[in-house]
């Protein structure tokens, strides 16, 4: 399993390399700065949770460690709504979309907190 979770972080490593380099250029000219700031926001935020998320993947793979795959399983569902939501809305401006970022941010938390009992070998 944490082949899986390694896997799924580098994928999404360079997911948002390439969000970052497509906001950077192709939507420079399309975007107001408001909603470049958003989607670039969604990109930062996927990386760090792509580099957490390959963290979490080796803490799981070193032993009996469920905090771990705890962390691993929030830092994708957090992505996906987190980062996710964001990219939407920045592309479609509708705000509504904007409902589900808070959820992505709990869940990104709560990874961070699995990922902290997973250190101390829970």
């Amino acid at each position: 399993m944490h082949r899986t979770y390694a896997f799924a972080g580098a994928i999404s490593g360079f997911v948002a390399v390439a969000a970052g380099a497509f906001g950077a250029h192709a939507l420079r000219a399309r975007l107001n700065p408001d909603m470049l700031q958003v989607f670039e926001t969604g990109a930062r935020y996927q990386m760090y949770h792509a580099l957490a998320l390959v963290a979490a993947a080796f803490m799981a793979g070193n032993g009996d460690r469920p905090a771990a795959a705890w962390a691993a399983r929030l830092f994708l569902l957090g992505t996906v709504l987190f980062s996710g939501s964001l990219y939407a809305l920045a592309l479609t401006g509708v705000s509504r979309l904007g409902i589900i970022t808070p959820f992505g941010g709990v869940a990104l938390l709560a990874g961070w907190l699995c990922l902290a009992a997973a250190a101390l070998g829970r």
